[in-house]
């Protein structure tokens, strides 16, 4: 049989698969499951174009598994394919024969029978050389997909142990199941078993560390972090400590886990003899499918950040001076600005910068501390800009020429923190009238506030008994009587009588 004419029959199987046909066929390839039946299969004929003998064999499979539950649904008992000549044809096409016999109704029924998952890890090792391990009949054989996590500014890759592999669902089962190993080399095992804290009452803190990683499977872009749903890891038989779900006032919704990496080095059998073992159990949600990879990683601290981003270099003052005087001349609106008051102190410490920065997809003039932005990253890791909580990825972070010269410059008094840019670009202290006009305005505010306060506590105090004369002071004189005239008594009040007959 010429290659053209396998291709066609392979191409014709496709044409007769029901969607989830056509998206078990994609989800074994690791391609995107979603959309219409069009979609699906064109997406499915396009990887006839790459000549994978795993592929070629699953659609064959597929197809196989197809007929056979079609044909005992039609005919309970009957012999699979026996009245099916057209496909029986392209099966012949295709290098199968038609000849089915002692199949089981199970075995017709179930396509993800135990004869199934064997040809799947023969497929596997025939395409990539190594054999993975032995599946369960209700586990899934996975398949490594080309998908890309997005990179974490904390941690520097130093080897790719699991490459990013499918978990995909299979079966009508809810809760799926698959197993993948990796072995470390000896130069890896060393790493990590030598760059660890052991000291007394340490947490066994390792700088190399083995990280786990889950994100969606959509090879269309960088994916982050992302659990799937009621996931359960175990690391050489041992549960592994996920992130605590985040609660959620939503009704029928799970809550879901914060996105980022899993630390399973404690688990690990740190030699280059015994193979690693890593068991994943989650509950499938439709139209979802989800990737898994595991690399070794060292993790850098704020301070080794800090000093990478200024070995990067800064911002030219120049630039940010031409975008000083745009914001200013810019009079779209018919207000003309004069100039722009700002303040040195950091967004985030309400303190003095020391290396202001910003990320350069932001277009505004004010700055944050490098360090401290870093630091509050390294805790809890957000990279939004404190300033107008858009992104702030750390790749975008740079230090600011011109606001560091502000910073350094003696012009600047030390107690002031806020400065006034010109029209030319140029910048000048608070004027000290101004400046003083303005503390002199807090102060009389505070003392105001004061004086309310003293005034409630003397209203409140009525009974306070008065002060005792001291011992040298007189005595003060008795009050002089004073003789009133007396008044005659008032007249009695006239009473008047009502006859009520």
């Amino acid at each position: 049989m010429t290659p053209s004419q396998e291709k066609e029959a392979l191409r014709n199987m496709i044409l007769t698969f029901r969607v989830s046909e056509l998206q078990m066929l994609l989800g074994f390839a690791g391609r995107n499951q979603s959309g219409k039946k069009t979609e699906l299969q064109d997406r499915s004929l396009e990887l006839l174009q790459l000549n994978s003998t795993p592929v070629q064999k699953r659609i064959r499979e597929l197809f196989q598994s197809s007929q056979e539950t079609q044909q005992a649904a039609m005919i309970p008992g009957a012999n699979a394919l026996q009245y099916s000549a057209a496909y029986a044809q392209m099966l012949g096409l295709a290098g199968f024969t038609t000849q089915q016999q002692g199949i089981p109704q199970a075995g017709r029924a179930n396509p993800y029978a135990a004869q199934q998952a064997q040809a799947q890890v023969a497929a596997y090792t025939a395409a990539y050389g190594t054999q993975p391990l032995q599946a369960k009949p209700n586990q899934t054989v996975s398949q490594p997909c080309n998908v890309k996590f997005k990179q974490l500014p904390f941690y520097d890759i130093h080897g790719e142990l699991l490459k990013p592999t499918s978990l995909v669902t299979q079966g009508s089962s809810r809760f799926q199941e698959a197993q993948f190993q990796f072995l470390l080399s000896p130069e890896q095992a060393t790493n990590i078993a030598s760059n660890r804290d052991i000291r007394m009452g340490s947490k066994l803190d390792y700088l190399y560390q083995i990280q786990l990683r889950f994100c969606l499977l959509d090879p269309s872009a960088e994916q982050g972090d992302e659990f799937p749903p009621s996931i359960c890891v175990q690391v050489n038989g041992k549960m592994c400590t996920l992130p605590n779900p985040i609660p959620t006032n939503k009704p029928n919704v799970e809550p879901k886990r914060p996105p980022r990496p899993v630390h399973i080095t404690p688990l690990c059998k740190l030699t280059p003899t015994l193979n690693n073992i890593v068991s994943v159990k989650w509950a499938a949600d439709y139209g979802k499918s989800w990737v898994v990879g595991i690399w070794l990683v060292e993790k850098l601290s704020s301070d080794q950040l800090l000093e990478r981003l200024s070995s990067k270099g800064k911002r030219n003052s120049d630039f940010t001076r031409e975008l000083i005087k745009k914001k200013l001349t810019d009079d779209e609106d018919g207000i003309a600005t004069t100039n722009l008051k700002v303040t040195v102190s950091c967004p985030l410490g309400k303190m003095r910068m020391s290396k202001p920065c910003r990320p350069t997809t932001c277009d505004h003039l004010q700055c944050f501390d490098a360090a401290l932005f870093l630091m509050m990253n390294e805790k809890k890791p957000t990279w939004t800009c404190p300033v107008c909580d858009s992104a702030a990825k750390y790749d975008d972070l740079m230090v600011d020429g011109y606001f560091e010269e502000v910073i350094k410059a003696p012009e600047l008094p030390d107690e002031e923190n806020e400065i006034i840019l010109n029209q030319d670009g140029s910048w000048n202290p608070v004027p000290k009238d101004e400046e003083e006009e303005r503390k002199k305005k807090e102060k009389e505010e505070e003392e105001r506030k004061n004086a309310v306060v003293l005034d409630l506590s003397d209203d409140d105090d009525d009974s306070a008994p008065a002060p005792k004369p001291t011992g040298d002071a007189e005595p003060a004189p008795a009050p002089v009587p004073v003789d009133l005239p007396v008044l005659p008594p008032p007249p009695p009040a006239e009473i008047e009588c009502i006859d009520i007959e």
